[in-house]
Order: structure tokens, then C-alpha cells, then sequence
């Protein structure tokens, strides 16, 4: 168990969206405890704001989008993902246009931000949702279970016709360094066929060999190779990480998906915040000193949670 965590300093990073193909700015700033992430509109006067939160979710192609207030945010998953793989509980995420931008189709970039930043332990110790009771979002052959677990782990199998990827499986256990190491570089990716149909419909318009792999009949487009074997199962692991920060806490269980997606992946978010006989909620409310100042910059990020979204 550990405390809160938000950013030391505000850092910022620019890039274009996936889809709508527009340039972006996105600002992370420091949040009190109990804050959550939370999306502020910087194209409103106002300044409006939106809890990441599954209750504001919203359904989209391909991605991940949260709608309330008068604004919306797409392809927000590779941000959560980062944000929650590295343990950051409360912090404020500015953003210009309506999509989060998708650097390198990754979360690596975003990983890489947040470490400049500096992360800072807070005053209130971070609750997790331990699952006691499994729950399953099933959809023919595809389907997502959580389980009771002493830790917080995923494991994940894909099955496509195409000689790269086959099927793969790979199972992650959580912690921040772990997720650095084994998830936050592997990148989206998507078969030539499909996104060509994604431009013809008006989608993808920011994708491009920089940021997504992009697949042919026998091989992939882009020259400098996949990062890892199986890359594609681990993008899938990311997407899920990021998906499952909507919950709102960090979880402890262990999650089995095969050939699940999005969709799926908010379904069994809202199928645990709708059974509360199937999880405990552990260190709810409690205050601690707060940290010496010159500890903070320096405070251990979580070792076995991955952190989501305050529920």
C-alpha cells in the first residue's frame, strides 16, 4: 500500500491526434488528494472540466472517449495507461482540441513526461478495489473476466491470421517499473486494409508510419521493425490499463481477456462498479503526515497496483 501520488511540476508535450489529425497541446498539472485525473478544456473559456471516469464514457471507433460539460476527448487511453502504469492518482490534464494527442502510438512518450515532472507522494494513503468474487463480460468467442488475486496482474491472448501474430499471449504483472519496461513502448497497430477504410470514413487522419504499425498481407510497413516479437499483445495490455483506470481506483485481481477490446474492457469496468458484492475497498479515508518535502520527488512508485480512476 502507498500514498497518493500527483506531479512535482507541470510539463507539457505537443502532437497531432490520431484521428482527427489536428495539432494538440496537453499540459499535466499537480491535483489535491481524491481529485482522480481529471481532463480540463482549454478551448472554453470557462475552462470546463471531466473526471476520467467510466460514468462519462461514451462510445467511439477504435478508441477510448469520455464526453460531459460541454466538451469531449478521444483516444485518451495511452494517457491513462501511462498515468496509471506509473501510479499517478490526482493530477489535471489540459488539453486544446478534442483528442488526446498519439506521439508515438505508445504511452512511452507520455512515461518519459511524467518522469521529468517528478512524482510527489501526497498526504492520504491511495485506496485499492481488491476483487473477492469473479465477474466475465463474454461476446461469442471473445470474452474479459476479473478474478480474485494476492496481486494486481493481466493476462491477455490475441488470435489473428497474419504470419507476425498468430496467437500470442502474454501475462503482466503490475508495477511501475514493469509496466515501463514491458508495456508502455509497445504501440498501436492496425492491418493496411483497415486504414485505408478509417480515412475513407473520415478517421485516422493523424496516423501515420511514426505512430501506428501498420500491417500488410505477410510483413509490416514500417522499416524500423516492431520493438518487440509480440508487440501487438502487449498494445493490447496497454490499451487495457488504460481502459480499466476509468474503474477510479487502483485494483488487485487478475484479469484474463481473450481477444476482448475496448468495449469489452469499460463493460467489466462498469459490471465491478455495479456488483459491490464482488470487491472490498481497502485503505479508504486514511490521512498520514505528510511527506518530507525533500523525500517527495523521490517517493517509491506503486510496486504491484496499477492506478485507476476514483470511483
Amino acid at each position: 500500500m502507498r500514498l497518493q501520488q500527483t506531479l512535482a511540476n507541470p510539463v507539457s508535450c505537443t502532437g497531432i491526434g490520431l484521428h482527427s489529425g489536428e495539432p494538440v497541446t496537453l499540459t499535466l498539472r499537480a491535483a489535491p488528494v481524491n481529485t482522480g485525473v481529471v481532463f480540463i478544456n482549454r478551448l472554453s473559456t470557462d475552462g470546463a472540466s471531466l473526471a476520467a471516469s467510466v460514468e462519462h464514457l461514451v462510445a467511439t471507433d477504435l478508441c477510448t472517449a469520455i464526453s460531459g460539460n460541454g466538451f469531449q476527448v478521444k483516444t485518451i487511453e495511452h494517457i491513462l495507461a501511462a498515468l496509471a502504469g506509473l501510479g499517478i492518482d490526482n493530477v489535471y490534464v489540459d488539453v486544446n482540441a478534442s483528442e488526446a494527442p498519439v506521439m508515438d502510438g505508445s504511452s512511452a512518450p507520455f512515461v518519459r513526461l511524467i518522469q521529468s515532472a517528478g512524482i510527489l507522494a501526497q498526504n492520504r494513503r491511495q485506496p485499492y478495489l481488491k476483487i473477492t468474487r469473479p465477474l466475465e463480460v463474454i461476446d461469442g468467442n471473445r470474452h474479459v473476466r476479473i478474478e480474485p488475486s494476492a496481486t494486481t496482474k493481466m493476462t491477455y491472448s490475441i488470435h489473428y491470421n497474419h504470419p507476425l501474430i498468430q496467437t500470442q499471449t502474454y501475462t503482466y504483472e503490475h508495477s511501475a517499473q514493469a509496466f515501463e519496461r514491458e508495456i508502455s513502448e509497445a504501440r498501436t497497430f492496425g492491418f493496411l486494409q483497415e486504414v485505408e477504410a478509417l480515412w475513407a470514413r473520415g478517421l485516422g487522419h493523424g496516423g501515420s508510419l511514426d505512430n501506428t504499425i501498420v500491417l500488410s498481407h505477410d510483413g509490416i510497413l514500417n522499416e524500423s521493425g516492431l520493438r518487440f516479437p509480440n508487440e501487438f499483445v502487449r498494445h493490447k495490455i496497454l490499451d487495457l490499463i488504460g481502459d480499466f483506470s476509468l474503474l477510479g481506483v487502483p485494483f488487485i485481481g487478475h484479469i484474463i481477456a481473450e481477444r476482448s477490446g475496448h468495449a469489452m474492457h469499460t463493460r467489466l469496468v462498469q459490471q465491478i462498479l455495479s456488483h459491490p458484492d464482488s470487491w472490498v475497498l481497502l485503505n479508504a479515508n486514511e490521512t498520514v503526515a505528510a511527506p518530507e518535502p525533500h523525500s517527495a520527488m523521490t517517493a517509491p512508485r506503486s510496486a504491484s497496483m496499477v492506478a485507476l480512476q476514483a470511483s
